[in-house]
């Protein structure tokens, strides 16, 4: 199989910096070689809690769309997520695909739709790869960034 590009943001609130960095061990385990963004320092969204640290990184990958989510849903299973409860709240560990490729797959939410919406997703895709192109409103990151930042309140990268 071709080896896919693919762009995965990562957050969490509960024991932040240890989480991540236990993701991106995770991820090069399996992936080798990855791309990181810098990290943000973010207030969680839609709930009270503690501030998240978010970033990007860019991987290879031979595993197809659904099979890198399953991997990637592992992940966060490993650091004690559960997973089906409410939208927003603490998370040890998330995990998602923004882009794979030029797929577009509305089932699997691929491009994420977060990514239009989000500066604490936005923003560290854009520094990773401000030429890189959405594959539906086919604009670069670094431009929607900046019209999405208008909007914003910058986060901190630290």
């Amino acid at each position: 199989m071709v080896s896919s590009t693919a762009y995965l943001s990562l957050g969490s609130n509960v024991s932040p910096e240890k989480n991540i960095q236990f993701a991106l061990d995770q991820l090069t385990k399996i992936f080798g070689k990855i791309d990181s963004s810098s990290t943000y320092q973010t207030k969680s969204v839609g709930f009270e809690g503690s501030d998240f640290l978010n970033l990007v990184v860019k991987i290879n990958t031979d595993l197809d769309p659904a099979e890198l989510i399953r991997q990637l849903h592992r992940i966060e299973e490993m650091t004690g997520r559960v997973t089906g409860t409410k939208a927003f709240n603490d998370r040890t560990l998330d995990i998602d695909v923004l882009i794979y490729e030029d797929l577009v797959d509305l089932d699997l939410n691929i491009p994420r739709d977060e990514i239009l919406k989000y500066g604490f997703v936005l923003e560290p895709l854009a520094e990773l790869d401000p030429n890189g192109m959405h594959p539906t409103e086919r604009i670069t990151f670094l431009e929607l960034w900046n019209m999405l930042k208008e909007n914003l309140d910058a986060s901190q990268k630290i």
